[in-house]
């Protein structure tokens, strides 16, 4: 036979109630957001005007297609008030650009290290291991020299981007996301999409390196980089 038992009244006060452990469970559920924000990318750090930005990367950096003052680094320096260094050179790889970066840094000391570089490791068909570890080491050693780092997405070399459709490649997302830093997406992949934007079939020309600048600064604004 089954027996109810009537609570004592005493034991009332030695077990909470069904009120008291609701409100102890909103309360708990009310601190997570709290905790999940620790892991939030940190808000960027402002670069004053006539501060020092290194653009490190290849021939997209260097302005192939185009003359030195329209090449993306030359209008990224007039949008922005920065004193910006043209580091990129035509046909290097991820592993060339890691090379030359301590020099760089060393003799720069940038404030801003902004890379765009891979894009001669997927032509080449080279390890995309080889050159996922090769970006991220450069935005690791240039974050370890005390600057901040935007990485720029590269599109990844696939039979759509022959046919004129481009994206970034993932390792770039993922990139980002490790090491907390910002990350400029679609910027090459749509102007190198659009014939009009482009010198030949893997370089753009004045119009496109203008559009990538004033598609950068937009990301830089957005990060919190740039408040002019």
């Amino acid at each position: 036979m089954n027996h109810t038992t009537t609570p004592h009244p005493a034991d009332c006060g030695r077990h909470p109630s069904r009120r008291a452990l609701l409100l102890t469970a909103l309360t708990a559920a009310s601190m997570v957001p709290l905790a999940a924000c620790k892991g939030k990318t940190p808000k960027a750090r402002a670069v004053l005007a006539g501060a020092t930005v290194l653009a490190l990367g290849d021939s997209l950096t260097s302005g192939v297609g185009a003359t030195p003052d329209t090449a993306y680094p030359a209008r990224l320096a007039q949008l922005t008030g920065w004193n910006v260094v043209n580091a990129g050179v035509s046909g290097h790889t991820s592993a060339q650009a890691q090379e030359r970066l301590a020099a760089l840094l060393a003799q720069h000391s940038p404030a801003l290290v902004i890379v765009s570089i891979g894009g001669n490791d997927f032509l080449r068909r080279q390890s995309a291991a080889d050159t996922r570890a090769n970006v991220r080491r450069i935005c690791s050693e240039a974050l370890a020299s005390g600057a901040q780092v935007l990485l720029v997405a590269v599109p990844e070399l696939s039979l759509l981007a022959v046919a004129g459709r481009l994206s970034d490649h993932a390792m770039y997302q993922e990139i980002a996301d490790e090491l907390k830093i910002p990350l400029h997406r679609n910027g090459w992949a749509a102007v190198l999409a659009n014939e009009s934007l482009r010198a030949d079939n893997v370089h753009a020309n004045a119009a496109g390196y203008e559009q990538f600048a004033q598609g950068l600064t937009g990301t830089l604004r957005e990060a919190g980089l740039l408040v002019r």
